[in-house]
């Protein structure tokens, strides 16, 4: 069989993959555009979309239950249609893959594979019984949850954050095994639309890339709501129990017993079945395609974006992969990975944002640096809104002034700490933000106000 012959093929149609054809297509290439599943990739069908979709609606039923703190009335309790719930994150995560799919039918040389692709050999791939070849293969596979090999998880119908959006009843108690980000966003939303929730965490502490102040105050919003959270879990076991699920993790304490078990525990890239070793694509121990500061591959021509390079976890730096391989091949301009600052949020209510380095590494670093904090009971917004859990840090080099990092766990902080990750872009030093005017009432003005009382880092 001869191979049909492109210019560049790109296999997965996620937050990298999708772009990535649109703007090599519309320099003239021909694409092939390969997805196995769903147009979209993570973020669209099982991440970002639907996921903060459910979250809003959380939200709108934990401040309907508050009602009478802002003087409203609420006459009766206030019920959750999950059923409605699901419909409502179904129609908008559909409304956006169908987005992307009609970009995709108007690109006039981009043909669209549906398949699981493998390689053949560095430049050949099959899709089904059709036969690829291109010089520019483009990686944008994505990844999966981690499924471990514990006692007893192959016995029970345990749930994972991809079979979570097909979930179509409310569970009366879910369990989460895992006390990462994934995995407490899940918890929250369950339990403000009306589940009984345990979650269990192996670490000493939940989100253990953060601070310590921050994971106990995210434990401390967790449990403010009801949720039960155990940390430093030993040996994880599950069993059937009649029609629920045990789930053994100390010796000296009684199983967690619910209805439904939602595994957390990390992810995998989706790279084990791709036919690598045919093209000669070098992958590390867990499986990530290993790549240079330009996401190139082991092998010419052949380059690695998203969640499959181990570079990052989010849907905004696959993007930003995307916009690198993209400049480098298309704009004669030299961007790399190790241009990009570390930035995240974890999207409980209220929501963490995260830039630049935690204290801990600060310290780790040796550098001379200094702190500022302050509590929400002490922002205005943040009063007025009657949301006054959480805090704002930010850290400065000593000498340098160079801004090294911040958090804002609060009302609005995914939002709030782009005030402070473009400045450190702009390379400009704390001085900047101190003498900065920010709008007054909002979250963000205390930046400023943090940034003129910073104090030595013991």
């Amino acid at each position: 069989m001869s191979a049909k012959a492109f210019d560049a093929i790109v296999i997965g149609a996620g937050q990298a993959g999708t772009p990535l054809a649109g703007r090599l297509n519309a320099a003239g290439m021909s694409v092939a555009l390969i997805e196995r599943k769903l147009i979209g990739g993570t973020c669209v069908n099982t991440g970002c979309i639907p996921t903060k979709t459910m979250v809003a609606s959380a939200y709108a039923a934990h401040l309907a239950r508050r009602a009478a703190d802002y003087g409203v009335t609420v006459s009766g309790p206030v019920g959750v249609d999950y059923k409605a719930i699901k419909a409502r994150k179904d129609k908008v995560s559909g409304a956006s893959r169908t987005g992307l799919e009609t970009w995709i039918a108007g690109m006039e040389k981009c043909t669209l594979y549906r398949g699981h692709a493998r390689f053949e050999s560095a430049d050949t791939v099959r899709v089904g019984d059709e036969l690829l070849t291109a010089p520019k293969i483009f990686l944008n596979t994505g990844g999966r949850a981690s499924v471990p090999d514990l006692p007893g998880v192959h016995d029970i119908p345990y749930l994972t954050n991809s079979s979570m959006m097909d979930l179509d009843v409310l569970p009366s108690h879910l369990i989460v095994v895992g006390g990462s980000y994934i995995s407490l966003e899940f918890a929250q939303m369950f339990r403000r639309f009306g589940s009984e929730v345990t979650v269990i965490e192996k670490a000493p502490r939940l989100t253990g890339r953060e601070d310590e102040d921050t994971s106990a105050a995210i434990q401390s919003i967790l449990e403010n709501e009801g949720i039960i959270v155990h940390v430093g879990a030993g040996d994880i076991a599950f069993a059937r129990k009649g029609n629920e699920i045990a789930v053994t993790f100390s010796a000296d304490k009684p199983p967690a017993v619910g209805s439904h078990v939602l595994l957390a525990l990390g992810r995998v890239p989706n790279t084990d079945d791709l036919g690598l070793d045919k093209a000669g694509v070098e992958v590390d121990q867990r499986g990530f395609i290993v790549v240079d500061d330009q996401l190139r591959t082991s092998v010419p021509g052949i380059w690695a974006m998203g969640d499959c390079n181990g570079k990052g976890a989010f849907t905004h730096t696959s993007y930003n992969d995307f916009e690198i391989v993209a400049a480098n091949l298309l704009d004669n301009d030299p961007r790399k990975v190790t241009d990009r600052i570390e930035a995240y949020a974890l999207y409980i209510d209220p929501p963490l944002g995260r830039c630049g380095m935690t204290e801990a590494a600060v310290k780790k670093s040796g550098r001379r640096a200094l702190v500022g904090q302050r509590p929400m009971t002490r922002v205005g917004r943040a009063v007025e809104k009657g949301e006054t859990q959480g805090f704002m840090k930010i850290l400065a080099d000593a000498d340098t002034g160079e801004i090294l990092g911040c958090a804002v766990l609060g009302p609005g902080g995914d939002e709030a700490i782009h005030c402070v990750l473009d400045l450190m872009y702009a390379k400009a030093p704390i001085s900047t933000l101190a003498r900065a005017m920010h709008i007054h009432p909002n979250v963000s003005e205390l930046l400023p106000t943090i940034a003129q009382e910073l104090k030595p880092l013991d």
